[in-house]
């Protein structure tokens, strides 16, 4: 459903946002209303561009006034089609790009909405800090998505997901009121944490204006390896291994097939094989520590004893940076690399790890029953359960024949995840793509509660309003 806001409160976001703080140039509006694999082409009459929490306030309390609906965006980087209208207001946080604060005895950063990960990373480390939530693509993610959409990545192992890196927020909420919950604390057990509703609420509770970030020490050693295998099974008896090996300094144990690397290695410029064999599975491991040498040592114990057992079949660790960032850009490139390949239907699932092999088996089974010659590939955070799983058309095949297909073969894949006692989303949200669906996963209690507290706070639902509950 396409919804409509009216000439009367266009002209009066312009007024509050003054000039400079709006447009509505197609040319302008065009890359805001595309996603990134091209699935969702979104509309907007009005692009609200506020440069404060006060311009925000101001947009969000005349549509809270007129019930005109909006839709936040932050860096556009979104999976699901939770960030792209359907025209509803357009507002998009890129303005709002102060890092406001850094505190090394608290050990916090504090970014408003519109800062990129790479910036907050890259402030970071002038103070001899980390912000450790690293995805592929930093340079373009903002804090305010990140939060909004509790995104994941590659050192979930060790560090977890954003809710757990997140002390404190600022933001709008859906009557226009600033919440000013930016606080430093590591301990406040006070009731009802009203930062953890709005994180991973993909803008349905409010705007997040800014963010206090967890920063960490920046570690003495660091150990990068890329590892051959024969099968799941294997990765995740190496990850076991790891884990005793390196007393929980696994930053990132990322799993690959060999069919995702050959797409990198055919369609993404500057890329090399990582070992001199081929293998059917490939495990990404990075191990750091606060002592110097301890992450190498630990690296080559792991990998020896696994050589030696016969459990992997080949392994590279990276000699210098260069190298360890080499091996990394294969891993993230996994998706750049699929898209010149057709029509596909993707998959952030997760299961608990001990099942992932299980996982992996079953449906592939089942998609290449479903689909003769579908090009099964799967890659993703194997040490928290997370695979991003991909079901490309046939060599040769028809795009529009394959995502004719799309929803029988999700529906398979999710109901196997669900058997597992899995979720249907991992890390990228529910979005436009999933919300109906995940009411098939959820318990009635739960989807009502979830209403419920949506309903509490927008009671109009202009926030976001074809996402979530």
């Amino acid at each position: 459903m396409t919804a409509s806001v009216s000439a009367d409160v266009i002209s009066r976001l312009k007024a509050v946002l003054g000039e400079g703080g709006w447009s509505q140039d197609p040319d302008r509006l065009a890359p805001k209303l595309i996603e990134w694999r091209d699935r969702w082409q979104g509309e907007t009459p009005f692009l609200a561009l506020p440069k404060t929490v006060q311009e925000v306030a101001a947009v969000v309390g005349v549509c809270a006034e007129t019930g005109a609906p909006i839709v936040p965006q932050g860096g556009n980087t979104g999976l699901v089609g939770g960030q792209i209208p359907m025209g509803e207001v357009l507002l998009s946080t890129e303005r709002l790009r102060a890092i406001r604060h850094i505190d090394v005895i608290d050990d916090v950063l504090v970014a408003e909405a519109g800062v990129t990960l790479q910036a907050a990373h890259e402030a970071a480390v002038e103070k001899g800090r980390r912000f450790p939530l690293d995805i592929a693509s930093q340079g373009t993610a903002t804090i305010g998505g990140i939060v909004s959409t509790n995104a994941g990545g590659t050192a979930v192992l060790r560090y977890g997901n954003t809710r757990e890196l997140v002390l404190g927020l600022e933001a709008v909420l859906p009557n226009g009121e600033v919440w000013n919950g930016l606080k430093r604390l590591r301990k406040d057990n006070t009731g009802y944490d009203l930062k953890q509703l709005l994180i991973g609420a993909e803008g349905t509770l409010g705007v997040v204006t800014a963010a206090s970030l967890k920063l960490f020490p920046v570690l003495a050693s660091r150990a990068t390896a890329v590892v051959g295998l024969d099968d799941p099974a294997a990765a995740i008896r190496l990850l076991a291994r790891a884990k005793d090996e390196a007393g929980g300094a696994v930053e990132a144990f990322e799993l690959m097939g060999r069919r995702g690397i050959d797409f990198v290695l055919k369609n993404i410029p500057n890329q090399r094989d990582p070992l001199g064999e081929v293998h059917p599975w490939y495990v990404l491991v990075e191990i750091a520590s606060g002592e110097p040498r301890a992450a190498e040592n630990a690296m080559e114990r792991l990998l020896s004893k696994a050589l030696d057992d016969g459990l992997i079949r080949d392994a590279a660790v990276a000699q210098n940076e260069t190298q360890a960032k080499a091996f990394w850009s294969v891993r993230e490139n996994q998706s750049a690399g699929q898209k010149p390949e057709g029509a596909t239907w993707k998959h952030d699932v997760s299961v608990p790890v001990s099942r992932v092999a299980d996982f992996l088996a079953q449906a592939t089974a089942r998609m290449e029953a479903l689909v003769p010659g579908a090009r099964v590939t799967a890659f993703g955070h194997v040490g928290d359960g997370n695979i991003h799983y991909d079901v490309i058309r046939p060599d040769g095949g028809d795009d529009g024949a394959h995502s004719a297909l799309r929803s029988e073969g999700s529906r398979i894949v999710h109901d196997i995840v669900a058997s597992m006692g899995g979720s249907i989303s991992a890390e990228h949200g529910l979005g436009s793509m999933k919300t109906d669906e995940a009411r098939r996963y959820k318990s009635p209690v739960e989807v009502a509660a979830l209403a419920a507290i949506r309903q509490s706070l927008d009671p109009k639902r202009i926030m976001n309003p074809r996402v979530l509950f």
